[in-house]
């Protein structure tokens, strides 16, 4: 499958993507009103940040309670409970006189509950397509992902500068219960693709067998570290310049739709398999110039320029169904999500505390450093796993 017209042509993909642009808005537009609404009380980078990615600190509990439900719960009714729950808590999150306590338990609710959603959707989505077309349907998803983080963060900006964080939120809310009915109503009521009960020792079991495959390992790892420590330079964007924030967030968004673009469709698959590495250190290598403080618009380029990276993840996502049974894909894209989640959650955790010892621009630098050392030594373990070809005749 190389065309989306074939692929928008496949019965429930339409829907199944629509649904899934309206969460990203949904989850941007609030992410951005709550990250201003905690810095203009708190005047706190950390936790700023923290507010802004902190559901993804919750991801990792939440795989190890939740994830066997992947591929053992339906997964349309799964999906709309998830999307009208996240309605609910962003709602409570507008509520005024709210506390900041408070107000990261609904965050840290949302990250449980967020960690189920993400096997789910890959699941039935590897399941919607054919295995031929899962790269490009991916692919096509995460350019949802970048033009909805565009869209969300630039009418995010403007919404902030006519109506309070508040409203915001309360329009973010209205945009997840109406992707709980767009799921309802748009997919087909599947069985569960898995037979037995979730459960606490399913979840435990699964994750230590996909574990257990040393290439999985590091398959996982780079999906998930050097990602993470580039989102964590992302998270510092408002309190390095609160004015062009919305500018920023859109500028790395529209990169990781080129980026996703070109690799989902232009690139072939034998070069496609060798990019990952370049992909990983171009996503941070432009942070590195944040400690000179670059201003608009070349702040902006920079940051467009290394999201083109982001591409990486559909090589390495590719690289995991090859690597990983049918029967296990759901629970294994879960996986992938919570740890990714996770470790951008820890990566604004990190960055956040660093600019509140530094400044935002040498906490991005030191990030995107961490970030490009640790595909180094992915790409040196790799190597160690490759089998030595000896020439003919040498014994």
């Amino acid at each position: 499958m190389r065309s989306y017209r074939e692929l928008f042509r496949t019965p429930e993909y339409t829907p199944f993507f629509l649904s899934y642009a309206a969460q990203n808005a949904a989850q941007t537009i609030g992410g951005l009103a709550l990250a201003t609404l905690v810095y203009r009380a708190t005047d706190s980078p950390l936790l700023s940040a923290v507010s802004m990615f902190g559901p993804q600190l919750a991801q990792m509990l939440g795989a190890t309670l939740f994830l066997s439900g992947s591929d053992r719960l339906p997964p349309r009714a799964t999906l709309t409970g998830i999307n009208s729950a996240f309605a609910v808590c962003t709602a409570l999150l507008a509520l005024p006189g709210l506390p900041i306590g408070a107000a990261f338990g609904v965050v840290f609710t949302q990250g449980l509950i967020a960690s189920l959603g993400g096997g789910v959707s890959g699941g039935l989505l590897n399941e919607i397509l054919p295995r031929n077309g899962f790269l490009l349907g991916r692919s096509v998803f995460n350019m949802a992902t970048g033009l909805m983080q565009v869209t969300g963060f630039a009418t995010g900006g403007a919404l902030l500068a006519l109506l309070s964080p508040r409203v915001c939120l309360l329009l973010a809310a209205a945009l997840y219960a109406t992707t709980a009915l767009a799921v309802r109503l748009g997919l087909t009521a599947r069985p569960p693709r898995a037979a037995g009960r979730p459960s606490v020792a399913a979840t435990w079991r699964t994750n230590a067998l996909l574990w257990s495959s040393r290439p999985r390992r590091l398959t996982y790892l780079g999906l998930w570290v050097p990602n993470g420590l580039v989102v964590g330079c992302e998270s510092l964007y408002v309190p390095y310049d609160p004015g062009s924030a919305g500018t920023l967030f859109a500028s790395a968004a529209l990169g990781m739709l080129a980026g996703d673009l070109a690799l989902g469709r232009f690139v072939p698959a034998a070069l496609r398999a060798r990019l990952d590495i370049p992909l990983r250190l171009l996503l941070a290598a432009p942070y590195l110039f944040f400690a000179l403080r670059p201003g608009m618009p070349w702040a902006a380029i920079a940051v467009c320029v290394g999201s083109v990276g982001y591409g990486a993840s559909l090589v390495l996502q590719e690289r995991l169904m090859e690597l990983t049974p049918d029967e296990l894909a759901g629970h294994a894209l879960g996986l992938r999500s919570a740890g990714l989640l996770t470790m951008q959650g820890v990566g604004a955790a990190l960055a956040g505390t660093a600019a509140q010892l530094t400044s935002p621009g040498t906490a991005m630098t030191v990030m995107a450093a961490g970030s490009a050392a640790v595909t180094g030594v992915l790409a040196a373990c790799a190597r160690q796993d490759r089998p030595v070809t000896v020439p003919a005749g040498v014994s």
